[in-house]
């Protein structure tokens, strides 16, 4: 699922392209993708139509376009969502579900879904800050974000760290790959109780996880394959920078110890076993 990276290179692709244009018409091909449009798709297409779009936000990996009339065009890439700009007329991809049109004959704006686990809706008087995302908190590239409170916060928490990084209610937009990329420099186990934590390590993390989130939107992001592209649907490099993330038995850049990959919550955690030693007492799962 794409991160805080990917979903801030999608959102400077929409800046650039598509604030300041008026959207013409829109065309709903598949109605999961605006299943969370309680109204329907008509009412969807309805309500865009001729509404100029302000500005491209982010509030960690939710998107939102606010409109000119007050609202906003809230969008979740989910598993596989892409949002493309492609000239009009250009073939249209094989998973497409809904297309932009703008009054100025310009390029489209498309969502792409092959599993359709994405979609968009259409915020009524959220434009400057959807209320269906409103739970969600600040991420740490957010000039408003609060280190000292999320600080105290981590500390509160008696869970594993990396179980408290994956909390968007706690710090939003940082997902698995870049969990284990900020523990790995911070030489942190992601069972590591966060309660056991002293102030300045929890400190030093969070700068780790706002350094490789930073490293990773000036490389485009991470693609480890076709499904997360950038609005010109190219993919992100930073997939060459990572020293921990799906390099299992690699040596570690660091000490040379081959990198370990356990299970966590279904999914794989990475981390080096020199580096990165497991607690002797882990956290409860909280």
């Amino acid at each position: 699922m794409p991160e805080l990276p990917e979903v801030e290179t999608v959102r400077q692709g929409l800046a650039r392209w598509v604030t300041g244009r008026q959207i013409g018409a829109v065309e709903v091909r598949h109605p999961r993708a605006i299943r969370r449009h309680l109204p329907g798709a008509a009412h969807f297409a309805d309500v865009l139509a001729g509404r100029t779009v302000r500005d491209a936000r982010r509030r960690g990996k939710y998107l939102w376009l606010p409109l000119d009339s007050g609202d906003a065009l809230v969008g979740h890439l989910g598993m596989s969502g892409q949002l493309l700009v492609q000239p009009v007329g250009a073939p249209d991809e094989l998973h497409l579900r809904i297309r932009f049109r703008f009054t100025d004959d310009g390029p489209e704006l498309r969502f792409v879904d092959q599993r359709t686990f994405g979609g968009v809706a259409v915020s009524t008087g959220g434009a400057e800050l959807p209320r269906e995302i409103a739970h969600i908190a600040r991420d740490p590239m957010d000039p408003e974000f609060s280190d000292a409170g999320f600080v105290a916060a981590l500390r509160r928490r008696r869970t594993e760290v990396k179980r408290a990084l994956l909390d968007q209610t706690l710090i939003s937009g940082v997902g698995n790959i870049y969990a284990d990329e900020a523990l790995w420099r911070a030489g942190l186990h992601g069972v590591r109780p966060t309660d056991a934590l002293t102030a300045p390590a929890a400190q030093r993390l969070l700068g780790h996880v706002r350094d490789v989130l930073g490293e990773a939107i000036t490389a485009g992001g991470t693609s480890f394959d076709a499904l997360y592209v950038n609005v010109n649907g190219e993919s992100g490099y930073f997939e060459r920078a990572l020293n921990v993330y799906g390099r299992e038995g690699e040596p570690c850049r660091r000490c040379g110890t081959p990198i370990r990959r356990e299970a966590f919550m279904n999914r794989s955690s990475y981390s080096c076993p020199r580096c990165q030693p497991r607690p002797r007492t882990a956290a409860p799962r909280g």
